[in-house]
């Protein structure tokens, strides 16, 4: 079997190759490719010095199995073409393809079955948020339908970039020194601040990501739900966190909830409130799982949840996403 990795120098490209080198995917041959920038760079994989290519419109993806893109939208409008015309299942991590009716946006937790739904081999990976999110209401939604999600996200700056961690790590450090901190990828100085802006903003005042998790959730969970969010950039370094109130058609208990959570694939219940046990980025960096805890009635209504979760943006976010996409389809 070949595998290529489009964008391997990326973030979110160095944590396939960190992926696939923990599990036991048969891989024959691992194609790294990049722009020319990172052309020539060379990384190690399973005792091996892999080169990264230029990524071009030529013949190189000839044979390749699948192909997991993590080079931005435009690199994976520009080049689907190239990377499926011989068969390859391209898995992409951009937001390029997530809302075209013909290309399944897939969880693997929760719509197994889209992944087999793609004519145009084309399979998108939905957004960091949204991952995370529907792998924590899908135990839920199979106790009782959700009518409506209110959720706060405060995401890392892992979620920005490579780039973006190195500023909150220069900003910490200029700060400390006594000097005007760098502000260069956010819009604002990100330590010791949150910003209550990710993307660029709609004409109804929500931005991008905001209705990204709105878009995305109704097509992977095959809902009506309604979702309004708010994306919060806060100064931690990696793994997103989210705060959820759900409410559902048939009032769900607290006990209900959090026996539902702990049996779910890809959930790990960390709820003990009396003895300070609950999720938190600091702990789960690096984490496959979804952490869920502070499970609750909502005061408000009597058919509320409230719950918190936290996941780490790069695995589940996206790269393990992608990854457990694929080995769906290997199983198949």
């Amino acid at each position: 079997m070949r595998i290529a990795i489009v964008g391997a120098s990326g973030v979110v490209g160095q944590e396939f190759l960190r992926i696939l080198e923990e599990r036991p995917i048969p891989i024959d041959e691992l194609l790294l490719f990049g722009s020319e920038r990172s052309a020539g760079r060379t990384y190690r994989f399973r005792g091996q010095e892999l080169t990264v290519k230029q990524l071009q419109h030529n013949d190189d993806f000839r044979g390749v199995d699948f192909a997991l893109t993590s080079a931005g939208a435009g690199t994976s409008r520009e080049y689907a073409e190239t990377i499926t015309r011989y068969g390859a299942v391209m898995i992409d991590n951009s937001s390029a393809f997530r809302m075209e009716h013909d290309v399944p946006l897939v969880v693997p937790e929760v719509n197994p079955d889209d992944a087999r739904l793609a004519p145009r081999r084309i399979i998108a990976n939905p957004n960091c948020t949204t991952i995370q999110m529907v792998v924590a209401l899908q135990p839920i939604e199979r106790l009782s339908h959700i009518r409506r999600v209110h959720v706060a996200t405060y995401q890392s700056a892992s979620g920005a970039g490579a780039s973006a961690m190195a500023e909150l790590e220069a900003q910490h450090r200029e700060l400390v020194e006594g000097k005007e901190p760098t502000v260069s990828k956010f819009a604002f100085q990100l330590a010791y601040n949150l910003i209550p802006h990710i993307d660029v903003f709609q004409e109804n005042d929500y931005t991008k990501e905001e209705m990204k998790m709105y878009n995305e959730t109704r097509k992977i969970m095959h809902s009506d739900v309604e979702v309004a969010a708010t994306c919060v950039r806060v100064p931690v370094m990696r793994a997103h966190s989210e705060s959820l109130w759900v409410e559902t058609e048939r009032p769900v208990s607290v006990a209900e909830a959090r026996e539902a959570f702990a049996r779910a694939e890809g959930v790990v219940l960390m709820d003990d409130p009396a003895n300070k046990v609950y999720p938190m980025p600091l702990f789960l960096a690096g984490k496959d799982p979804v952490y869920v805890g502070r499970v609750r009635k909502d005061l408000t209504s009597e058919y509320g949840l409230a719950f918190w979760c936290v996941s780490d943006q790069i695995r589940k976010g996206a790269a393990l996403n992608a990854v457990q996409i694929m080995e769906l389809l290997l199983k198949r």
